[in-house]
């Protein structure tokens, strides 16, 4: 079991855009919503070419912190999200993508009945800052 992912101690990673920053420089964050269930699906992040693609294919592409190259959510796994909204906030330094799944598959963690989860599966337990898995 991944304790990062399965486990109930919260383990928040601060230093995540300061890394990410340093090798891709320009990302912004993107939160995406099932346009048809509301659910927030999961956060990645955006840099312009990215973007460019994202409304150029009407599909969901990132930059891959990870990986450090463009991410088109699901051309491995065939679940893809169409891409139906996009919505800038007021300062214009992030995005809401409201995009409608077209495969099963959300997120690459998987409930115990091995079905696929959206990314925001945990809520955090602010009295004893426990974090307690809503789709175990």
């Amino acid at each position: 079991m991944n304790m990062l992912e399965e486990g109930s101690k919260l383990q928040l990673d601060f230093g995540k855009l300061n890394k990410a920053a340093a090798n891709c420089p320009g990302l912004i964050p993107v939160a995406v919503q099932n346009i048809i269930t509301g659910q927030v699906i999961l956060l990645a992040y955006t840099n312009e070419l990215a973007f460019k693609e994202s409304v150029r294919t009407r599909r969901a592409i990132f930059w891959s912190t990870s990986r450090n190259e463009l991410w088109e959510k699901g051309k491995t796994s065939g679940n893809m999200f169409e891409l139906v909204e996009i919505y800038v906030n007021c300062e214009q330094n992030s995005l809401l993508y409201k995009v409608k799944p077209l495969g099963e598959d959300i997120c690459h963690t998987k409930n115990k009945a091995g079905k696929a989860r959206n990314c925001f599966y945990r809520l955090l337990n602010a009295g004893s800052m426990a974090l307690e898995n809503l789709d175990p």
